[in-house]
């Protein structure tokens, strides 16, 4: 009879560690650019419409267009 000696998978304070930095640089280095481009596609999403609505009431006082349109920025 040979012994067969199971190896075990000991996950250490240091593997976790680093696989968290690990983890963490690669979500920044993906989800900085991705949220980058969402914020700039809600931007110009959200200028598009102000503009579109500023448009149709280009005869009502600034006032009440702010009020309707909402503000540019």
């Amino acid at each position: 009879m040979s012994a067969k000696v199971e190896r075990q998978n000991n996950i250490t304070r240091k593997n976790l560690v680093s696989s968290l930095m690990i983890g963490l640089i690669v979500g920044l280095l993906a989800g900085l650019p991705l949220g980058w481009l969402a914020h700039q596609f809600y931007a110009e999403q959200r200028l598009a419409d102000v503009l579109v609505c500023r448009e149709k009431n280009r005869n009502l006082p600034e006032v009440q267009v702010q009020a309707i349109c909402g503000s540019r920025f």
